[in-house]
């Protein structure tokens, strides 16, 4: 018998923190329709290590643009892959991973097409894209989340992580996956999938602007009340 331990308190956490940044930061509105294709998605998460958001944004258009599917971006050449992609941070491997990724989805479903997922649990549909070249937690919850499938999945980059385990809401050293296992039972009930990508995008600001990975302005920081690491440090250097 499973006990009922009660309410969730980072919860009430969760929907403080998500008030806190639309005020700070303002909405998010979510992307549009022709990069919320799952494939789309796909493709932008498996480019995207260490890069900013709109430049693998460009870049995943430009690879559509010039080979005209998906299938003819797998089959391309590595070398022009790597070209196309030198504007990605680390392009060699951003590369290597999408064409393996792309042809690996190619042998399972005949093209890259992302389709059957609609008719899948979120959890199985996830482990299921964790099986391509190239595809963790984030890009299989990315793909989930902020495609046109909108499931209830939390994507977690570096800066969410982060920022999550700072606050004490999450384990110290937790990685992407137990993460997401740690921070979903806690997410607010009443958020559709709209509410876990602003909520995702939010977090992002906020590390890039105060909960940084060195230095963190916690000081100016507007979720320091809830914040273990925040409130902790502003107090050391009251002292």
């Amino acid at each position: 018998m499973q006990l009922d331990l009660g309410p969730d308190d980072r919860t009430d956490i969760l929907r403080r923190v998500q008030a806190a940044l639309v005020q700070t930061f303002g909405r998010i509105e979510r992307a549009a329709a022709e990069w919320r294709q799952p494939e789309w998605v796909l493709v932008q998460g498996v480019i995207g290590a260490r890069t900013k958001s709109e430049v693998s944004n460009t870049a995943t258009d430009r690879l559509l643009k010039r080979y005209g599917s998906w299938e003819g971006v797998a089959e391309a050449p590595l070398d022009d892959l790597q070209s196309e992609l030198a504007t990605q941070t680390y392009p060699n491997m951003a590369a290597e991973r999408l064409k393996a990724c792309l042809l690996a989805l190619i042998e399972k479903r005949g093209a890259v097409d992302l389709s059957h997922l609609a008719e899948m649990e979120t959890e199985a549909a996830m482990r299921w894209l964790e099986q391509l070249p190239g595809i963790g937690r984030k890009i299989a919850a990315g793909v989930m989340n902020a495609s046109s499938l909108d499931r209830r999945a939390i994507v977690l980059d570096g800066h969410h992580t982060r920022i999550l385990q700072r606050m004490g809401l999450v384990p110290a050293k937790a990685n992407t996956d137990r993460a997401f296992t740690a921070i979903m039972p806690a997410m607010p009930p009443e958020w559709d999938a709209a509410d876990y990508d602003e909520h995702h995008l939010l977090m992002k600001k906020l590390g890039q602007n105060y909960c940084r990975p060195k230095a963190p302005d916690c000081a100016a920081c507007p979720v320091r009340a809830d914040c273990a690491t925040g409130k902790a440090r502003v107090m050391g250097a009251k002292r």
